[in-house]
């Protein structure tokens, strides 16, 4: 009825919807730039244990396959 009268439609709801759509993009954009983060050192980590030889430079081939199990060799007991 305001548009009949001459005065303005009252869109505020429509302006603190919009707002809030504006405050979840941002949220879910900060989210996604940490989880790439995360992702990003762990494949970092990754990378260097797997330089150095990490904690498989450790183990036999044997021990490598659960179902193989462990021998007197791989325990050195022989």
């Amino acid at each position: 009825m305001g548009g009949i009268l001459g005065g303005k439609p009252d869109n505020s709801a429509a302006l603190a919807q919009i707002e809030q759509q504006r405050q979840e993009t941002e949220r879910m954009r900060l989210q996604a730039e940490q989880e790439k983060r995360d992702l990003q050192e762990q494949m970092a980590a990754k990378r260097k244990a797997a330089t150095r030889g990490g904690a498989r430079s450790l183990l036999s081939d044997t021990r490598l396959t659960p179902e193989t199990g462990l021998d007197e060799e791989t325990l050195g007991t022989k």
